[in-house]
C-alpha cells in the first residue's frame, strides 16, 4: 500500500481532498453572485487556488514521493482512497494551470458568446468539469473514476450545448450520445473486473488481477476499458464527437476542452492499462499483428495522418484545428504504444506541450471571433496586421504544431522520433515527419491569407482584442518557447512519470479479504474453479 502522507500540518495531509472538493462546493454558489462579472472572479479565485494546491502536492511528492489519503478515515479498499504520485502532479499542474489561464482569459468573450442570464450557470458548469477532470487524476478507485467521469462529461454536454450556434446542440447531442458509450463501456469493463476480484481499489486490483488474468471474462473487460477510453480521448475512428464540439462550442469551451479534457482521457487509459492491469501486460495483450506494429501504434498513425489530411481543407478554424487535435492525440498514443521509457516520457510530454499549443490556439481563436465573427479562412484577410498582437501568439503555436525548433512541439516530435528510433520503428519516426509537413499546409493556409493578403477596403476596422484576453494568452504563448528551450520542468516530470508507471508493482502483501466473495462461487464466475481470487 502506498503510505499515507506523515506531514507536520493538518493542512498538507488534506490538500488531496480539498484539491476536488473546493471547486465542487464552490460550484453552486456561482449561481448566488450577481452581476456576472462577479461569479467569473469568484470561479478565477477558486481556479487560482486549486493551482496552488496542485503545485504544493507537486513538491511534495519530490520531497516525499508517492502518498495516499484515505477519504474519511476509511482504509482502502474498503474506502475511497486519493493517491498522489508523479504522474498525478504532472496532470494536476496541467489542469489548473490551464482552467486558470482560461478563466482569466474568459471575462470579455463568455459576455460576448454567452446570454447574460446563463453566465453564473456557465461557471459552475465550469468548476463542476473542472471538478471532475481534477477526481479523475486524484482518485485510487476506479469506480470513483468513473463518477468523476460522469460529472466532467456531464458539465461538457452542457458547456457545449451553449454556445449560440444552433448547430452547438447538434454537437453537444452527439457529444453525449458517443460520450455515454464510453462511458458505458468502461463501467462494464470495471464491473466485469470486480466481479472477478472483489474489489475496486486500484492498488489492490493490481495485486488480485494475476490470479484470474487468463480468464475469458477479463479479456473481455479489458477489451470494454480499451474501447471505452479510446471513446473518451478521441482516438481514431472512434473521433467523432470531437469535431462538432471543438467547432460549436463557446470559444472558452473550446479553449478549455481542447487543452485538458482529452489529456486526461489518455491520463485515464495510462493509468488503467499500466498500473491496474500492468501486472498482468493488458496493454501488450490487446495489439494485433499490423505491419509489424501494434494496433494501436497503427490507429494512433492513422490519426496522426488522416487528421493532418483532413484538417488541410477545412474552412472553419475551429473545425481545422479540431482535426488537428485528432491528430495530435495520435502522437500522444503514439508514445505510449511503444511501452518504453523514451516513448512513454514523448506521449505524456507532449500531452502537456498540446495543451500549450492549442491553448493558444482556441484562446486566439476565441480573441477573432470576438472581434470578426466566425472564424472562417475567407473572412481573415489581413487579420495579422489588424490584430497583431493575437496573431503574434497565434504564429508561436502554430509554428509549435509544425515542430520549428526552439518551440515545445519539437520537443515532443523529437522524443517521439528518438524513441521510434530506439526501437527501430522506422514507420512510426516517417509517420511523425509525414503529419508534421502536413500541418505546414494548413498552418501556411492560414498565414498566407493572415499576413499576404490586404483586407478587403469596405471591411470594418477591427480592434485588438482586450488587455484581459491578451495577458493569459501572450503568458502560455511565452509557454510555448520557453518549454522549449528549457525542459527542466516538462520533460523531468514526464520522464520521472515514465519511470514510475513502467515500473510500478503493486504492494506485494497479501490481498484483502472480502467477506462476500467466496473462492468456490467465485470461481465459478470465472470460469474456472477457484480462479476468482480465492477470497473467503
Amino acid at each position: 500500500m502506498i503510505p499515507s502522507l506523515n506531514a507536520s500540518t493538518v493542512l498538507v495531509q488534506n490538500l488531496p481532498a480539498l484539491q476536488v472538493v473546493l471547486p465542487l462546493f464552490a460550484a453552486p454558489l456561482c449561481l448566488f453572485m450577481r452581476p456576472p462579472r462577479l461569479a467569473w472572479l469568484f470561479a478565477l479565485a477558486v481556479a487560482g487556488a486549486t493551482f496552488a494546491i496542485a503545485v504544493v502536492l507537486t513538491g511534495t511528492v519530490q520531497q516525499v514521493g508517492a502518498f495516499s489519503y484515505e477519504m474519511g478515515g476509511w482504509a482502502a479498499p474498503w474506502g475511497i482512497e486519493y493517491v498522489i504520485d508523479p504522474l498525478d502532479t504532472l496532470m494536476l499542474c496541467l489542469v489548473t494551470g490551464i482552467a486558470l489561464l482560461v478563466l482569466i482569459y474568459a471575462g470579455p468573450s463568455v459576455e460576448a458568446e454567452i446570454p447574460r442570464r446563463l453566465i453564473p450557470q456557465f461557471y459552475v458548469l465550469y468548476l463542476l468539469c473542472l471538478t471532475g477532470l481534477l477526481g479523475m487524476v486524484a482518485t485510487g478507485d476506479v469506480f470513483n473514476l468513473f463518477v468523476f467521469l460522469e460529472i466532467s462529461s456531464l458539465s461538457s454536454y452542457a458547456l457545449v450545448a451553449m454556445g449560440r450556434d444552433p448547430r452547438a446542440l447538434t454537437a453537444a447531442y452527439r457529444y453525449l450520445i458517443l460520450g455515454s458509450l464510453g462511458a458505458t463501456f468502461y463501467v462494464i469493463g470495471i464491473g466485469l473486473l470486480y466481479m472477478m476480484t472483489g474489489t475496486l481499489n486500484m492498488e489492490d486490483l493490481a495485486r488480485r488481477l494475476p490470479e484470474v488474468a487468463d480468464t475469458r471474462t477479463i479479456s473481455v473487460a479489458i477489451a470494454f476499458l480499451a474501447v471505452g477510453l479510446s471513446l473518451k480521448l478521441a482516438l481514431f475512428p472512434l473521433h467523432k464527437w470531437l469535431p462538432g464540439a471543438y467547432t460549436h462550442a463557446p470559444s472558452v469551451v473550446t479553449a478549455f476542452l481542447a487543452a485538458t479534457a482529452t489529456k486526461v482521457a489518455v491520463y485515464v487509459l495510462v493509468r488503467i492499462f499500466f498500473t491496474v492491469l500492468g501486472p498482468i501486460e493488458a496493454f501488450q495483450t490487446l495489439p494485433v499483428a499490423v505491419h509489424e506494429t501494434q494496433v494501436v501504434s497503427f490507429l494512433a498513425i492513422v490519426a496522426m495522418l488522416s487528421g493532418s489530411a483532413v484538417a488541410i481543407f477545412q474552412p472553419n478554424l475551429k473545425r481545422l484545428f479540431a482535426y488537428s487535435s485528432i491528430a495530435q492525440i495520435g502522437y500522444m498514443m503514439l508514445g505510449i504504444s511503444m511501452v518504453s521509457v523514451t516513448g512513454m516520457t514523448a506521449g505524456l510530454v507532449h500531452m502537456v506541450n498540446h495543451a500549450m499549443m492549442k491553448g493558444v490556439v482556441f484562446m486566439a481563436l476565441g480573441a477573432i471571433v470576438l472581434r470578426v465573427g466566425r472564424p472562417r479562412i475567407e473572412r481573415l484577410d489581413g487579420i495579422g496586421y489588424r490584430m497583431p498582437v493575437t496573431f503574434a501568439a497565434f504564429l508561436i503555436a502554430a509554428l509549435s504544431l509544425i515542430g520549428v525548433p526552439g518551440t515545445v512541439g519539437f520537443i515532443s516530435k523529437l522524443y517521439l522520433i528518438k524513441a521510434a528510433l530506439a526501437d527501430q520503428h522506422w514507420i512510426m519516426a516517417a509517420a511523425v515527419v509525414v503529419s508534421s509537413c502536413l500541418a505546414i499546409i494548413y498552418i501556411w493556409r492560414i498565414l498566407e491569407v493572415a499576413y499576404m493578403r490586404s483586407p478587403p477596403a469596405d471591411a470594418p476596422k477591427v480592434r485588438e482584442a482586450p488587455l484581459v484576453m491578451l495577458v493569459p494568452l501572450c503568458a502560455l504563448a511565452l509557454a510555448n518557447v520557453y518549454f522549449g528551450l528549457d525542459t527542466r520542468y516538462t520533460v523531468g516530470l514526464a520522464d520521472s512519470a515514465a519511470e514510475f508507471i513502467l515500473n510500478y508493482q503493486p504492494d506485494a502483501g497479501p490481498a484483502f479479504e472480502h467477506p462476500l466473495f467466496d473462492g468456490g462461487a467465485h470461481g465459478q464466475a470465472g470460469e474456472t474453479s477457484g480462479q476468482g481470487g480465492g477470497h473467503e
